[in-house]
């Protein structure tokens, strides 16, 4: 009771205006012996004292008051202070109290509205894999993304690798099944997934080829009654046997699985009935192909059955049903929309750019292939019955034109007459194709060019070049922008000789087609007429790179590497050359030249020898074998080649002796007098065989020796006595030139050629030669009639090769290099043109 105060019985009317909180009474805290000791020692930094609940603050500070005394707070006494503490946790000031936050603050904690201070939050508390439901999941999950990985697989076309992951995802999924059985589980199998396994098998195994192991599995598929629509794969298995050739058992098949198909599945039957017309036809039963595709016809017309469709009458030679078909193939309705469509007509910039970003989407392409693709069938279709339907081949093509211009194709009209006059070409008729591409003269431009193209062309290859020519420039004139047309204009004028204009006709068609590549091919042939070599190199170098397998293009770059004088890059050419056309015995013969001349003699003999494998008629290749036997010693082989030159040159003395020399020198003297003797019957006037005749027959002590001295004699002297007319016919010619300069060119024409005449006469042996006969100065000429026959004549003709008779003889110089000529090559053929078919 002692803190009990009782009011005072006269109340002051002004008391209390002075009475606050004396928390707050900074003037009072010099006084105040709590906070002055708090602030000299570090009592004021110990925690705060806490009163319990239920009971009272135990030592609490007096606070002063305003009259002066030291009285406790009266909220110690029984009542908790609001935020005290109860058992440890703070008494919220409010019903809602923030996360995290309380008012005041337990012993030894610091402020931590987000819980940071105790760590990181546990970790999820993980699935138990062990269960048999958590295993069969990731058990599937394999299964699927094996089936996945599978058909990735073939996607990329790794085959092998998509049936391993097929066969794995087998193996998964019947593990799956036991699993599931031992679980108790058998009645939730997923029968989709076992499907998608078996046909993801079957499939991969066919891709592979595995056709036996590829029906077992369908067949487990088909058999099994719990998969729905599992007779469709029958269409699978008919494909199969297809393959195999099995065509009975494919049509069986096909239709088993037509019968399983309902009527809804429309486009799905009509493309199992077109597989059952192609497998009849293979078997050759036309008939039964006709009836499927003529209910296809009827039903759903498409332009591949349709094109079927004639084929089969067209073997069983059925005319009327053939042009009844045909008449259905250009009346089956494309689906395709005009392609004016795809043309801006208006200043709409939306609409402007709608029609430019379809104008090459992939429907637009789609649409442009099945257009090419029917209009390749009405062509093919024209050309194989226009023989059959009528009475010739130009009334029947002439009924197909007439049918096109009055059907949806009438653009196909004047391409089918072009295509008339191109058979025309094949069937060799000349005449009626050039009166086709006439009648062309007055049509539009596209076709006017194009016939006039193929009109400068038959004229070029009849050497008609002024024709030619002319229809070049009409081509030209209907159409600038066809390349065609410019080749053949710069065909006309490089046979002209006036190669720079040729080349600009060349370059133009090359600006407006850049893939062109016969006006690349004759581009090079004119740089290379112009003697332009390394613009030639740069053309056939681009032109390789399009071509990679042309043996022309090689073979020219060669010649020019060759003409370069670049002897291994020619050689290095020659040998691509060989690898695409190894039987090629002009590029073998080129590689045993170019290696002769680098003095490879292994090499150019291995490669002249192939050579005269693959054509033992060409001449050159067999003088050099024969010269090459004559320097390794080993005669006797070397008289097989010169007896087949005999053969092919019998007017050639030179041959004869060659081999009458080999005998000679192999020691059958008996063989070469009677060589000698047979040459002499046939070239009575040959010195050399008279020369050689009279040594043999001193040597071998024969009486007919003094015969031949005496044909000797007498031909020498008739040789002199041709070589004073001949001395004084080029000393009257000469003096009639000095007199009058201005006489004929015929008359100095023959007045040149009598001395090569004479000469040929005075050789002993015909002076007219084929053209095409071109020695390579393999041999030298046999001796003089004033020298010995042991020694050489210095006088070279047209070969470097002695006659090996005495130790004094000359080698025979097998690596001397002639003149490159344009006629040592392939023939140069320009680049011509034909319309595509």
């Amino acid at each position: 009771m002692e803190n009990v105060h009782l009011a005072v019985e006269e109340d002051d009317l002004y008391s209390g205006y002075n009475e606050y909180d004396p928390t707050f009474d900074s003037e009072e805290l010099e006084n105040d012996v709590g906070f002055q000791q708090a602030v000299r020692t570090s009592h004021g930094r110990r925690p705060p004292m806490t009163a319990k609940f239920p009971g009272t603050a135990m030592g609490a500070r007096p606070l002063a008051s305003s009259f002066g005394s030291r009285m406790p707070l009266a909220s110690s006494m029984g009542r908790p202070m609001t935020g005290a503490v109860q058992d440890g946790a703070a008494r919220p000031m409010t019903a809602v109290r923030a996360a995290g936050y309380t008012s005041s603050l337990t012993r030894g904690s610091t402020f931590d509205p987000l819980g940071q201070s105790k760590g990181p939050a546990p970790p999820l508390e993980a699935k138990n894999e062990d269960t048999p439901e958590e295993k069969i999941k990731i058990l599937e999950k394999k299964v699927n993304d094996l089936i996945e990985e599978s058909c990735m697989a073939q996607s990329i076309g790794a085959l092998q690798l998509a049936l391993e992951k097929a066969k794995e995802a087998g193996r998964k999924e019947r593990a799956l099944v036991r699993q599931r059985e031992q679980s108790g589980n058998a009645d939730h199998i997923n029968l989709d997934l076992t499907y998608s396994v078996l046909l993801n098998l079957a499939n991969q195994y066919a891709n592979n080829e595995m056709y036996p192991e590829a029906l077992n599995s369908y067949q487990v598929i088909v058999k099994n009654k719990m998969f729905s629509n599992a007779g469709r794969l029958k269409v699978n298995m008919a494909n199969i046997y297809f393959k195999q050739k099995n065509y009975p058992k494919a049509i069986k098949f096909y239709r088993m699985a037509l019968d399983q198909i309902s009527n809804t599945h429309k486009e799905m039957r009509i493309k199992i009935m077109q597989n059952i017309g192609v497998v009849f036809v293979r078997m050759g039963q036309y008939s039964d192909a006709i009836t499927s595709f003529e209910h296809i016809m009827s039903e759903s017309p498409n332009i591949r059955t349709g094109f079927n469709l004639i084929l089969c009458y067209y073997a069983i030679g059925d005319r009327e049903r053939m042009k009844k078909a045909f008449q259905k193939l250009i009346s089956v309705p494309l689906g395709i929309d005009d392609e004016d469509k795809y043309i801006p007509t208006n200043d709409d910039t939306n609409s402007n750019m709608v029609i430019e970003a379809i104008k090459n989407d992939k429907l637009h392409q789609m649409e442009r292939d099945l257009k090419v693709l029917a209009e390749k069938y009405i062509m093919t279709a024209a050309k194989l019955i226009a023989p059959a339907i009528e009475t010739s081949f130009a009334t029947g093509f002439d009924w197909c034109v007439d049918m096109v211009k009055s059907s949806q194709y009438v653009e196909l009209a004047n391409d089918l007459e072009i295509n008339k006059a191109i058979t025309y070409l094949r069937q060799k008729d000349f005449n009626q194709a050039v009166e086709t591409l006439k009648t062309f003269e007055k049509k539009d431009s596209r076709v006017k060019s194009a016939a006039a193209t193929n009109l400068s062309f038959l004229y070029f290859l009849e050497k008609d070049y002024d024709q030619a020519d002319r229809y070049a420039d009409l081509a030209m004139n209907a159409d600038r922008y066809n390349p065609a047309a410019l080749i053949n204009k710069g065909n006309t004028v490089f046979v002209k000789q006036d190669y720079e204009k040729a080349a600009e006709f060349y370059k133009e068609a090359l600006r407006n087609d850049s893939s062109c590549t016969e006006a690349l091919y004759n581009l090079g042939l004119t740089y290379k007429r112009l003697n332009r070599l390394e613009e030639a190199l740069d053309c056939f170098l681009k032109l390789h790179a399009i071509l990679r397998n042309s043996a022309q293009v090689m073979y020219q770059l060669a010649h020019l590497y060759e003409l370069l004088e670049d002897p291994q890059q020619a050689i290095e050419w020659l040998m691509q050359v060989i690898s695409v056309t190894p039987t090629d015995p002009q590029a073998l013969a080129k590689l045993g030249e170019l290696h002769d001349g680098e003095g490879d003699k292994s090499q150019a003999f291995q490669y002249y020898y192939e050579s005269f494998r693959y054509f033992p008629s060409n001449i050159d290749v067999i003088e050099w074998l024969g010269a090459y036997y004559i320097e390794t010693q080993f005669c006797e082989k070397a008289i097989q080649y010169f007896e087949r030159a005999t053969l092919i040159q019998p007017t050639q003395v030179k041959w004869q002796l060659m081999v009458a020399s080999c005998y000679r020198r192999s020691g059958n003297y008996q063989k070469a007098l009677e060589t000698y003797k047979d040459i002499h019957r046939k070239f009575p006037e040959n010195v050399e065989c008279l020369r050689f005749l009279v040594r043999l027959c001193t040597d071998m002590g024969l009486k007919e020796v003094q015969d031949y001295a005496t044909k000797l004699k007498k031909v020498e002297k008739m040789k002199e006595i041709r070589e004073q007319r001949v001395k004084s016919g080029r000393e009257g010619s000469a003096r009639g030139r000095r007199e009058g300069r201005e006489g004929s060119a015929g008359s100095v024409e023959s007045k040149q050629l009598s001395p090569v005449l004479d000469s040929g006469r005075d050789s002993g042996h015909s002076s007219s030669s084929t053209k095409g006969e071109r020695l390579s100065a393999k041999m030298r000429s046999l001796p003089g009639s004033n020298e010995p026959y042991e020694t050489s004549s210095p006088k070279e003709l047209d070969a470097s090769y002695v006659d090996p008779l005495g130790p004094q003889m000359e080698r025979p110089k097998t690596g001397a290099k002639r003149r490159v000529e344009d006629d040592d090559f392939a023939d140069e053929e320009l680049g011509d043109d034909l319309l595509p078919e």
